[in-house]
């Protein structure tokens, strides 16, 4: 718990409000391939990453397509399942062996209507999250392949280091072979 607590301390939470808030999470373990999320079910639940990295995706014409890849001290969720309680319109899934500190949607509540300081971060967290869907489907729209790819290894080069080149390729909307070509020219 200690990420989760060190997370929470960072972003200016302490004494008993810090005990409130860490007390709604639970520990949950998850084997690479595991599903925090599945299409078609509503997650009721937002996890904080303290190891591991999770894909988010959605399956068209059979074929997988990665969105989104979440990796250690980085929230993991479908939100449009979650704020809504309707089911889930993607998958998400650890591509690792991962670590979780859940929270219910229950206690998520509890914790915004008793301390307007949660309430505050979770709306900064939401916004944070709109802004990089945002962005994200801007330079999927505006950019190449290959200005995408820098991009990524400019806001995210961790994702490089431990995300197999599949899930990045697709995230990148190429294949493997392209993205190899890509990553040569690059470098």
């Amino acid at each position: 718990m200690e990420k989760l607590h060190d997370f929470f301390c960072g972003v200016g939470f302490s004494g008993t409000t810090l005990t409130q808030i860490l007390d709604c999470f639970s520990v949950k373990e998850f084997a690479k391939n595991d599903y925090f999320c599945e299409e078609g079910k509503t997650s009721r639940y937002l996890g904080f990453i303290e190891s591991g990295a999770f894909q988010y995706f959605t399956l068209f014409d059979g074929e997988e397509l990665t969105t989104y890849i979440s990796t250690e001290n980085t929230f993991v969720g479908s939100l449009l399942s979650y704020i809504n309680e309707c089911p889930a319109r993607e998958y998400i899934r650890a591509i690792t062996d991962a670590k979780l500190w859940v929270i219910h949607k229950t206690d998520m509540n509890r914790l915004l209507a008793t301390i307007p300081s949660f309430a505050n971060f979770y709306i900064q967290l939401l916004e944070g999250q709109i802004c990089c869907i945002d962005n994200s489907r801007l330079n999927y729209i505006t950019l190449n392949a290959e200005q995408r790819y820098e991009k990524m290894m400019e806001e995210n080069p961790e994702l490089l280091l431990h995300v197999p080149l599949q899930y990045l390729a697709s995230m990148l909307g190429v294949t493997p072979r392209h993205l190899s070509r890509i990553r040569k020219n690059v470098r």
